[in-house]
């Protein structure tokens, strides 16, 4: 009995990262919609900041919230936070088995830049590290206070730091490492501020002391924060998806736009929660989705070399393709990282290149995402040859000019 265990660990990971981060987000905007809803109590305790009737499952639930805290603490009280840290522990472990594991193939552009796997992931690391003494140094300055001029200097670093990111990883190593970026700074502010600051309002009052106001203000600050930064790291899970913005000449642009997209949604829906119907920002949202999508059409490239029509021959093609491709896509991959073909696309013969010519032209010709890292070193007149033979026969213009941008690796 043969079991891939790197494979099957790979599955159980990606399974518990995406379980858990469904609970954390869930939760994250269920409180946010609790908080928007509150209203003053009928009969209002000390302390207490509102209160909202619901039905759920066939039930009624009344909840209180006191801005501060309740007047004696109750015997149970429940914390919501490993939820966050399960995200980023599973998150975190990906990143080691895909990404610095097996850094050779996932992580390290040879074109742009090259790293030994120890540099690499020192790099990786340092991103994660430096993004969340920035955050936190913002949040802890003046400029925290100003909602508007702290979320601009923030979209700005983070932009930054994808620019900066996209010149150095391989382009699906940078988008996961931005990702992992805001992750980080998501799962610190639970573990380094909102949930410490929590256990010291309940320390203070099981001592009999009134808990600092500032605490609570300070929690909220940032479980605001990770309410907005929610739709950019979903967007971050699913891009690699899609060749026509990850592997994009600008990809590092068009990833802020989007995120500035899901900014703008998820504030709609905040004050949506609060009973006030601002549709700008929801046509904001969709209007600047509709821009990035026309933006990635209208520069996609700045062009292949041009390819002798003599040189473009179906030999000269498929050459290519056994050449860069093969040592992955095949029967028997020869490529130590892999021992079944990714996506089960063997391109071995005329026939199954044919096939998945499309593919082929959204990972190797509209961009640069296969090789993976170019380790074989395909040149772009390698890609331009290419990308003139699939036109001219191995699939239909149509195909071509109509593809859907969706990644099959």
């Amino acid at each position: 009995m043969d079991i891939d265990v790197s494979a099957w660990l790979n599955l159980a990971l990606r399974w518990l990262h995406l379980i858990a981060g469904i609970s954390w987000i869930g939760a994250s905007f269920y409180f946010v919609w609790l908080d928007n809803h509150l209203r003053p109590a009928k009969q209002p305790k000390a302390g207490m900041g509102g209160e909202v009737w619901s039905v759920h499952g066939g039930g009624f639930y009344h909840k209180q919230k006191y801005l501060v805290a309740p007047e004696e603490m109750p015997e149970e009280l429940h914390w919501f936070k490993w939820e966050a840290y399960t995200t980023w522990l599973s998150g975190f472990a990906l990143l080691v088995l895909i990404y610095y594991v097996s850094a050779d193939v996932y992580l390290i552009d040879r074109g742009k830049v090259i790293l030994s796997q120890g540099q690499a992931i020192i790099f990786g690391l340092s991103m994660l590290i430096a993004g969340w003494l920035i955050y936190d140094g913002l949040c802890r300055s003046s400029i925290g206070q100003n909602v508007i001029l702290f979320g601009s200097i923030w979209f700005a670093v983070l932009t930054l730091a994808a620019y900066l990111m996209v010149q150095v990883f391989s382009d699906r190593g940078a988008f996961i490492h931005i990702g992992a970026v805001i992750g980080t700074v998501m799962v610190g502010n639970v573990f380094l501020v909102i949930i410490p600051n929590q256990r010291k309002v309940v320390d203070t009052l099981a001592a009999g002391g009134d808990p600092d106001p500032k605490l609570g203000q300070q929690a909220k600050q940032r479980s605001v924060h990770n309410n907005y930064m929610t739709l950019p790291v979903l967007f971050t899970m699913i891009s690699l998806h899609y060749p026509m913005i990850v592997g994009h000449p600008q990809n590092w642009l068009l990833l802020a736009g989007i995120s500035a997209v899901g900014v703008s949604i998820r504030h709609f829906f905040n004050l949506r929660h609060t009973g006030q119907i601002r549709y700008e920002y929801m046509a904001g949202g969709v209007a600047g989705f509709v821009a990035v999508m026309i933006y990635a059409a209208t520069f996609q490239s700045a062009g292949r070399p041009v390819v002798a029509e003599a040189d473009v021959t179906s030999a000269n093609a498929q050459s290519i393709v056994i050449r860069h491709c093969a040592n992955c896509h095949a029967s028997a991959p020869t490529h130590p990282d892999f021992d079944a073909p990714p996506g089960d696309i063997a391109l071995e013969d005329a026939a199954a290149i044919k096939q998945y010519a499309n593919q082929i032209f959204e990972q190797a010709v509209a961009t640069d995402l296969m090789p993976l890292g170019n380790e074989t070193g395909m040149t772009d007149e390698e890609r331009a040859l290419l990308g003139q033979w699939i036109k001219s026969g191995a699939a239909t213009q149509a195909s071509i000019s109509n593809r859907s941008g969706h990644a099959h690796e």
